[in-house]
């Protein structure tokens, strides 16, 4: 009903009820004080309902207010949805797209219009596509945001290879709620990737292997460079009271040296069996090639290095062990069915010396985390890091 027709019915009403009195108070058969009565309930409820009114018409013009407000603000949202430089989407839990801004449709290759309806696993590459339905069931099980790196295939077959952000669109992910997706291109960056891979292989390939067994310390020449091929080298430094101290550990594809590091004492140990290659100084400043691998190779070496350094800096030697244990699955960690498993076997006077604690403590620590049910040892001796989130 409109505010106006109600406002005249209501001054109508009131009109009547003022000639049905006068009416009323001049029938005999009708005792006066009994009409009076009447018609003032009559008026009473008359007047509830005039003030009933204007409050609803406040209410309404509350209502207004706020749904101007939200419209405002859904169309500025929209706009900043619509302008986003990375792709976009917006789907159902059960990955049917809803919304996608035009940076997904120009990733897809495809006219914005026609992507709602359609399923987002079309889009992914075939051999991924276990990966997607495996990280989707995910995020409903915990209901928070999940990182990973996804190829998508485009309406031509284009691949392109992305890195992937979802989130639900609400507190916990519920049947019935909406994921928001986005899709960052990192195809160049992959490429690049790709292309020093190859020419790391090719350097490894090309040079004769120098193979170190565990335990033993490898010679550093300050006019070289190792890179390693295969195995860990542990790289240390010792203090004033000549307790070792762990500043570094070099995997597969990384490189270390005397050049590299303003320490003067400064020890490189095989922890497994190794396979080295080198490269002198003077091929990293005539081979361009040689120095962009090593440059990337070596930004690993310098994060590892500041997470190391940062692990030192906890009061707490519990979680120092651990966060050196989260470490080492990262650089040296392979995934098995219970979490992820140390491909190099640590002694723990090893592990010890990177926690700057005692190996009594360290083996005490280590007990605890089996019985917390966050370690375990395989039959060959290897730490598994239990995966918490299965």
């Amino acid at each position: 009903m409109k505010k106006n027709g109600f406002s005249s019915q209501l001054t109508a009403l009131n009109g009547r009820l003022t000639e049905l009195f006068n009416k009323a108070t001049t029938l005999p058969s009708i005792p006066s004080y009994l009409a009076s009565d009447a018609f003032k309930e009559l008026s009473f409820a008359s007047e509830e309902l005039q003030v009933a009114y204007e409050q609803i018409l406040h209410q309404n013009s509350e209502l207004e207010r706020v749904y101007d407000e939200l419209r405002s603000a859904n169309q500025r949202y929209r706009a900043i949805f619509e302008l986003m430089p990375e792709a976009y989407l917006i789907t159902s839990a059960s990955g049917k797209i809803e919304e996608a801004n035009s940076a997904a449709a120009q990733l897809l290759n495809i006219q914005q219009q026609f992507l709602p309806g359609k399923m987002l696993s079309l889009f992914i590459h075939p051999e991924d596509r276990s990966t997607f339905y495996l990280e989707t069931s995910r995020i409903h099980r915990r209901s928070h945001k999940q990182e990973w790196q996804l190829r998508f295939r485009d309406r031509l077959g284009e691949t392109h290879y992305t890195a992937v952000t979802v989130a639900p669109l609400g507190e916990s992910l519920n049947e019935g709620d909406r994921l928001l997706w986005c899709v960052r291109n990192i195809t160049e960056q992959k490429r690049a990737e790709m292309a020093l891979t190859a020419s790391l292989a090719e350097i490894q390939q090309e040079r004769p292997p120098h193979i170190y067994d565990k335990g033993e310390i490898i010679p550093l020449n300050p006019h070289t460079l190792w890179l390693v091929c295969e195995g860990l080298v542990k790289l240390s430094t010792f203090c004033e009271n000549n307790d070792e101290m762990l500043i570094g550990l070099v995997g597969a594809s990384m490189p270390f040296g005397c050049h590299l590091t303003a320490l003067n004492i400064y020890q490189a140990t095989a922890l497994s069996e190794v396979k080295l290659v080198s490269i002198s100084m003077s091929e990293l400043s005539a081979f361009p090639i040689f120095a962009q691998v090593i440059l990337n190779q070596y930004n690993r070496r310098l994060q590892q290095t500041e997470l190391l350094l940062a692990n030192f800096g906890r009061r707490n030697v519990e979680e120092r062990l651990w966060n050196l244990l989260c470490l080492l699955k990262e650089e040296i960690g392979e995934p098995v069915a219970e979490g992820t498993r140390l491909t190099v076997r640590l002694t723990h006077q090893d592990l010890a010396n990177a926690c700057s604690t005692s190996r009594v403590t360290v083996t005490r620590l280590l007990n605890k985390f089996r019985q917390d049910n966050r370690l375990i040892c395989d039959r060959h001796h290897h730490l598994i890091v239990v995966n918490s989130q299965l």
